[in-house]
């Protein structure tokens, strides 16, 4: 038997192409969790995704004895970069930043969502890097030292200054998703109505509303904070003719697709059991593209 010709992609090193896309292709879902978890943006996770295939294409993998291994930490490494990247950018973005929504057949996430997303952009890009290794894939501290190329206990370290972080505001309370599509149609019917009374009732007193326009909407660049504001502020916008309301399935669960005098956005709600605690408008059309369809 001849050995294996290394100008054939078939064969090369053991591993022809074919291998090299099954592989890929079979850690695919669980590596595009992994992008929007650390990125909040679908547009920046298929880009890390697709440098992450051409890196491993590229790749030596005649000592690769875990594919999903080795690319989990080609994921994290350049996904830490485009936050570093990203953190630059940020001081030129007008407004609020929030997270990309994604449609629910796009990615399948069942532990986290758009209002957590928001909160992890306050974390540094290796905290947010440990975070989610640690709560959404439970890797231990010895594997989450060895993707990001640092100690474990400086791993621990930074899990710690995340959750201290996150902690006050972090989502305790999930409700189904028949009873948040139930509560986005209820606080919608009731801001078209311009029934204020029904819309404070829904909300609690320290509820916040973030939008995110970057300039390219007529939309609030500061967020809107407390009961009464946040009701009046609903009110003023869906009271106007022409209002549409679709429901949609995001991947981070339900939402409402709004289109205001031609404008779209969509509406996220985060409930702690007893009341809307935030409220979050994507309206920045280049993070519409997803849900358009």
């Amino acid at each position: 038997m001849e050995p294996p010709d290394d100008r054939d992609p078939e064969t090369a090193g053991g591993r022809g192409l074919t291998s090299t896309l099954t592989e890929f292709a079979s850690a695919r879902g669980m590596l595009a969790g992994l992008a929007y978890r650390m990125l909040g943006s679908w547009h920046d996770a298929e880009d890390v995704l697709q440098d992450a295939y051409v890196r491993w294409s590229a790749a030596d993998r005649t000592d690769v004895a875990e594919p999903r291994r080795y690319l989990t930490r080609v994921v994290t490494r350049l996904s830490v970069d485009v936050l570093r990247t990203r953190q630059a950018r940020r001081e030129s973005y007008i407004g609020e930043w929030l997270p990309e929504p994604v449609p629910a057949d796009t990615l399948e996430l069942d532990d986290v969502s758009l209002a957590l997303l928001h909160l992890m952009e306050r974390l540094t890009p290796p905290q947010r890097a440990v975070y989610v290794l640690r709560t959404a894939f439970t890797l231990p501290y010895d594997e989450i030292a060895e993707i990001l190329d640092r100690t474990p206990d400086d791993c621990r370290q930074l899990f710690r200054r995340a959750r201290q972080a996150l902690d006050d505001d972090r989502p305790r309370f999930r409700p189904s998703a028949t009873e948040q599509r139930r509560l986005l149609l209820d606080f919608v019917a009731a801001a078209r109505d311009g029934d204020l009374a029904r819309l404070e009732s829904m909300l609690k007193e320290s509820v916040t509303s973030w939008t995110d326009s970057d300039g390219r909407r007529r939309a609030a660049r500061r967020p809107v904070t407390g009961r009464e504001k946040v009701a009046h502020f609903f009110a003023h916008i869906y009271t106007r003719p022409g209002v549409t309301v679709t429901p949609v399935d995001l991947a981070t669960g339900p939402a409402v697709k709004v289109l205001v005098r031609g404008e779209p956005h969509v509406l996220t709600l985060h409930t702690d059991g007893s009341g809307i605690i935030a409220i979050h408008l994507q309206a920045n059309p280049e993070k519409l593209s997803a849900v358009e369809g």
